[in-house]
C-alpha cells in the first residue's frame, strides 16, 4: 500500500503528460491534415459523368501526350479517361462519330482531305496547334556516301539493286507506314507519281514498333535502306540520316496525295505540318472547361524532342515519359492551365 501511495504523484504526473501529448499530437496531426483535406475538397467534380475517350494512335509522340493529358484530367478536373487504341483515317470517323472525344495530334497535310471533309459534317472541331511536325523520305549518311548520284527520290530507280527487297530479290523495298496511318496513303501515290511501281515493293510494317525495329536493326547492321519518317520521333532524333529531294511543294498536287482516290498522283515536297488537337463537338459542349485547357496544349518542338530523346536513351514507356515531361518542363504545362488547377497538378506529381 505504501508503495501504491508513494507512486501515486508520479503515476497522476504521468498521466498528465501523456494526455497532454496526445492532445498535442492529435491538435499537430489535424493542422497536417487539414490542407490534404481541403485539397481532397477542393477537387472539382468532372463536367463528364462518364470516362473521357482518348485516342490511342500508335506512335511515340501521341502515346506521350494522351498520358500527359490524362494524368492532367484526372489531377486536375477530377475526371477518368480510357484509351481506345486506333489509327489516324479510323479516328476521324469515330471522332465525328462520337466513339471518340479527343484526337490529341492529328497531322494535317497527311489527312487534309479526309479532315476537310469530316470537319464539313461539324461534328468535329480543330481547337489547337500542338507543334510543326515534319516528314520526308530518308536514306542513311552511310549509304549516301555509299551512292553520291542518290540525289532525289526520282534517281531510286537506279538504284532499286543497292535496296533489294529479302523477299522479292528482283526490286528493292522501300519502308512506307504501317497500314492505316494517313501517311500511308501519302506514300502511296508518291509511289505511283515517282514510277517506282517496276522497281520497288511498297513494304507496310505492321505497327508503328515493328517500323521502328526494322529500320533500327538495318541501320545498326549498315545495310542500304530507304523510307519515309517523320520527326519529332526518337529515331530521327538518334540516326544520322540524310533526306532525298522532292519536286518543289505545290498545295494541289499535295491535296492529291492525300485522297486514297487521287486519279493523278504527282510527286511534290513535305510541307511543313501542322499537328493539331481535334475533338468531338458535343463533347466541347459538354466539357467545355477540359476543351479550354486541351485548345492551350501547345510543346516548343526543342521541348518535344528532349522528351523523345529521353524515351528512346531510357527506353521508357508512354506513362513514363509524360511524367519526366511533367516534372521537368512545368514552365511549359502550367501555361495550359488555370493556377487552381496547376496546384492540384503539381500535388499529385
Amino acid at each position: 500500500m505504501s508503495i501504491s501511495r508513494s507512486s501515486s504523484p508520479r503515476a497522476a504526473s504521468f498521466l498528465s503528460r501523456a494526455l497532454l501529448g496526445a492532445a498535442v499530437s492529435a491538435a499537430f496531426a489535424t493542422l497536417t491534415l487539414a490542407p490534404v483535406a481541403a485539397q481532397a475538397a477542393s477537387t472539382p467534380k468532372c463536367e463528364l459523368n462518364r470516362p473521357m475517350r482518348f485516342g490511342g494512335m500508335n506512335w511515340e509522340s501521341n502515346l506521350m501526350l494522351v498520358e500527359i493529358e490524362r494524368f492532367i484530367v484526372k489531377h486536375g478536373y477530377g475526371c477518368d479517361s480510357e484509351v481506345l487504341p486506333t489509327d489516324t483515317l479510323l479516328a476521324l470517323a469515330s471522332l465525328e462519330r462520337g466513339d471518340l472525344d479527343i484526337n490529341s495530334e492529328l497531322w494535317l497535310n497527311s489527312t487534309l482531305e479526309p479532315w476537310n471533309k469530316a470537319k464539313a459534317t461539324g461534328k468535329v472541331k480543330r481547337i489547337g496547334d500542338i507543334f510543326m511536325g515534319q516528314e520526308a523520305w530518308y536514306i542513311p549518311k552511310y549509304t549516301a556516301e555509299r551512292l553520291p548520284g542518290l540525289k532525289k527520290a526520282s534517281d531510286l530507280p537506279k538504284y532499286w539493286k543497292d535496296f533489294k527487297d529479302p523477299e522479292e530479290p528482283t526490286k528493292g523495298r522501300f519502308y512506307t507506314c504501317p497500314a492505316g496511318w494517313a501517311c500511308e496513303v501519302i506514300n502511296g501515290n508518291l509511289y505511283k507519281a515517282l514510277g517506282l511501281e517496276k522497281t520497288y515493293t511498297l513494304f507496310s510494317p505492321g505497327t508503328g514498333a515493328t517500323q521502328k525495329a526494322a529500320l533500327m536493326s538495318a541501320y545498326q547492321r549498315k545495310q542500304n535502306i530507304v523510307f519515309y519518317y517523320w520527326s519529332p520521333t526518337p529515331l530521327v532524333g538518334a540516326l544520322d540520316l540524310v533526306k532525298l529531294e522532292m519536286p518543289p511543294y505545290d498545295a494541289t498536287k499535295q491535296k492529291c496525295l492525300t485522297d486514297p482516290d487521287c486519279a493523278d498522283p504527282q510527286a511534290t515536297a513535305f510541307p511543313e505540318n501542322p499537328v493539331f488537337t481535334a475533338v468531338n463537338t458535343k463533347f466541347s459542349e459538354e466539357a467545355p472547361k477540359i476543351t479550354a485547357f486541351l485548345a492551350k496544349v501547345k510543346i516548343p518542338l526543342k521541348v518535344e524532342n528532349q522528351a523523345m530523346a529521353y524515351m528512346e536513351k531510357n527506353e521508357a514507356e508512354p506513362k513514363e515519359t509524360a511524367l519526366w515531361f511533367l516534372k521537368k518542363h512545368q514552365d511549359v504545362w502550367a501555361q495550359w492551365l488555370p493556377p487552381e488547377v496547376t496546384q492540384r497538378v503539381k500535388a499529385a506529381l
